[in-house]
């Protein structure tokens, strides 16, 4: 079981650096942050970008996977998005892992005055995105018109370090994008459903992991091909409010098959309320025994 850790991108550079510096040197396989223009109950709070704040991260680390939690298609174009990426591969020499997302109807599709779309429409959306996203990646020049993007003479030089092009971890809980994450990720992530209390929302989980099981069986791809992320702070308790709590969690995680799970560092204040003392304490006595 690997274990990573987001750090939401709220903080200026000089209070972020050492959490990033401590998220490697405490032993976490990744570290994330957000991917959003504005973010729920935190939308009037200082909120940085996340290509800046992962381009920092990644020269300030040396080991540690960095990543996107989740990049979305509200207001990124694939186009001039698989160039960022580009630039960050290289500059984090290949340590860069792209989660990627529909994107929701929160602040980010709202903020730039595009009409609200519906869930169908974000998956159309999202599937065009994935689709183009990856021939940049991958095709030395690449035109493209669709419903939603288009693209004339798209460049891949130089390409990313990682070969064929870095990995995708695609988040998915329904049906069509699960099969999206089996057509195009290394990895799945997922949240969950919404669930009152603890019992559910593991059950919920578990469901949707033989779902998804279902889906590569479909696609004819191999279970150990593909990583399995678990979000294990999106049901109603916080992971790391205990050790106890966290290493439950973990277990739990590895009893349904997943490979990886992804905890939040604490904060003062809700969302994701805590102490650094547990994050000591799960480094110490928890992750070693990985």
């Amino acid at each position: 079981m690997r274990v990573g850790i987001v750090i939401l991108p709220e903080h200026r550079w000089w209070a972020a650096e050492p959490l990033w510096r401590m998220a490697e040197e405490y032993g976490f396989a990744h570290a994330w942050t957000y991917d959003h223009i504005g973010w729920g109950e935190l939308v009037d709070k200082p909120w940085f970008d996340a290509v800046p704040t992962l381009t920092a991260a990644a020269t300030v680390t040396t080991t540690i996977r960095l990543g996107t939690l989740v990049a979305s298609p509200n207001f990124r174009h694939p186009v001039h998005f698989a160039r960022e990426l580009t630039a960050l591969d290289d500059i984090s020499d290949g340590r860069l892992t792209l989660g990627i997302g529909a994107g929701g109807p929160g602040f980010d599709a709202g903020v730039l005055g595009a009409p609200e779309l519906t869930a169908g429409q974000r998956a159309d959306r999202f599937a065009e995105f994935l689709d183009l996203l990856d021939r940049i990646l991958t095709s030395d020049r690449t035109d493209y018109q669709g419903e939603h993007y288009a693209a004339v003479g798209a460049r891949r030089s130089p390409g990313c370090v990682q070969v064929p092009r870095l990995p995708f971890v695609v988040a998915a809980n329904g049906p069509r994008t699960m099969r999206l994450a089996a057509r195009y990720g290394k990895g799945w992530v997922t949240t969950g459903r919404p669930a009152d209390d603890v019992e559910s929302w593991w059950r919920s989980v578990a469901d949707l992991s033989l779902r998804f099981a279902d889906t590569l069986a479909e696609h004819g791809r191999e279970p150990a091909s593909v990583d399995r992320y678990l979000q294990i702070d999106a049901g109603p308790a916080y992971a790391l409010s205990s050790a106890e709590h966290f290493r439950e969690a973990v277990g739990r995680a590895a009893e349904l098959g997943f490979t990886d799970v992804i905890t939040h560092w604490p904060r003062p204040e809700e969302p994701y309320m805590g102490s650094e003392a547990t994050v000591e304490e799960v480094a110490s006595e928890v992750l070693p025994e990985l």
